[in-house]
């Protein structure tokens, strides 16, 4: 039976200890802030922000929200981009994605000042993660990172698989796992005879957004497996990119899906603030 990463008591435990510095921080007059920017009216990003926005209030940081119609164009977006660049009283700014498809995310990313940047994907901190130098990395990784941390698993020298290649997670995870020592292979869509590769793995990470894609015999005896996919099948019940129940007897350690990695991304950008605000005071 593989030990269960329960990634939120962690996340709740960061969270106490987040709340104890921003009060700290508020003594000596600095007040971390996030702006949250969403673009049109996708049912999944109203939940994510939602959540961000009840993180904050529970951590004492302020919160404020930018909801923007469907047809907003380029200019309206980059401006207001602008705008919260400028605000000495906002240290994050976080836009939520997806955003229209006649809009271009990647540059709207890349108008947000790099030191305000909370979600990692500025070119500059995806540079600085490259190199090995400090810089805002992005959530998901991060908090990947932070629970082999807590549960004392061993990276350095491990043989560690991430599945998957997006800007978001599998590269980061990928370079943080290599900053870390780990000897790294990323798999994807084209990746051949991937069950042979995955099964080397000491370290597996899925994160294709493929439901229960990772079975048993993709599995080493002993490995620890990050399931970092949140789907939805068609009764509505969310599962991993992992079959849990058939990979959980083989594993050494597993995250669930719910409760896994999910909680630890939003500690982590709570983390991300208020190192800003530190930063930018």
């Amino acid at each position: 039976m593989a030990i269960l990463m329960n990634g939120k008591e962690l996340a709740m435990k960061i969270r106490a200890g987040l709340k104890e510095e921003v009060e700290q921080l508020k003594q000596v007059n600095i007040f971390p802030k996030l702006a949250v920017i969403m673009v049109g009216n996708d049912k999944a990003s109203e939940v994510y922000v939602r959540n961000k926005s009840k993180t904050c209030n529970e951590i004492g940081i302020a919160f404020e929200e930018f909801l923007l119609p469907e047809e907003t164009k380029r200019e309206e977006l980059l401006n207001l981009i602008q705008t919260l660049n400028k605000r000495d009283d906002i240290h994050g700014i976080l836009l939520q994605s997806p955003i229209p498809k006649h809009l271009d995310i990647r540059e709207a990313f890349n108008a947000i000042d790099y030191r305000k940047d909370v979600d990692g994907f500025h070119p500059i901190n995806v540079g600085k993660l490259a190199i090995g130098e400090e810089g805002f990395v992005s959530c998901t990784p991060a908090g990947v990172m932070r629970m082999l941390q807590e549960y004392g698993i061993e990276v350095q020298g491990k043989r560690a698989v991430v599945i998957g290649r997006s800007n978001i997670v599998g590269k980061p995870l990928a370079q943080l796992l290599l900053n870390a020592n780990a000897t790294v292979t990323v798999c994807h869509s084209k990746t051949q005879n991937i069950a042979e590769i995955t099964k080397q793995a000491d370290i597996l990470v899925a994160a294709l957004g493929k439901p229960k894609f990772v079975t048993a015999d993709m599995v080493k005896k002993g490995a620890t497996v990050i399931d970092v996919g949140i789907n939805r099948t068609e009764e509505g019940k969310l599962v991993g990119d992992v079959d849990f129940t058939e990979v959980e007897p083989i594993a050494s350690h597993i995250t669930p899906v719910p409760g896994g990695v999910g909680p630890m991304t939003i500690a982590m950008l709570m983390q991300n603030v208020i190192k800003a605000a530190k930063e930018l005071n």
